[in-house]
């Protein structure tokens, strides 16, 4: 019984830490025309590879408690249709934005003017 209870302990902490060391997809369906859903490769450190509609470049995660920072690097110029350019646009928007995150399992959430579900990768 003890055994079991620790374990769940452990399963409840690990299940709120952010996912540093981590891919994680974005919860929304592909646009018409594309097989890309938006993906953040977090590093241990919180510098994020990110894979958006179209568009992929580098930026940051700086996380204290259950409050969070995201700062976009240089995106690569990709050649982009105008509505992915666009949707690319208004997802780094929302994740500098960003100002708390809560993670249930595999899911996280990253909370600002806009909510981003995402679903951590784990195989």
């Amino acid at each position: 019984m003890l055994l079991a209870a620790t374990c769940g302990s452990i399963r409840a902490v690990v299940a709120q830490e952010f996912p540093f060391g981590f891919e994680m997809m974005l919860d929304a369906a592909r646009m018409p025309g594309s097989k890309r859903i938006p993906s953040l490769d977090i590093g241990d450190n919180g510098e994020v590879s990110l894979e958006l509609w179209c568009k992929g470049g580098k930026g940051q995660f700086s996380v204290a408690g259950n409050t969070i920072i995201f700062v976009p690097g240089a995106m690569e110029p990709r050649n982009c249709p105008p509505d992915r350019a666009q949707a690319d646009d208004d997802l780094l928007a929302a994740l500098g934005d960003i100002a708390t995150w809560k993670r249930q399992g595999d899911d996280v959430t990253l909370i600002g003017s806009k909510s981003l579900r995402f679903r951590i990768n784990t195989n």
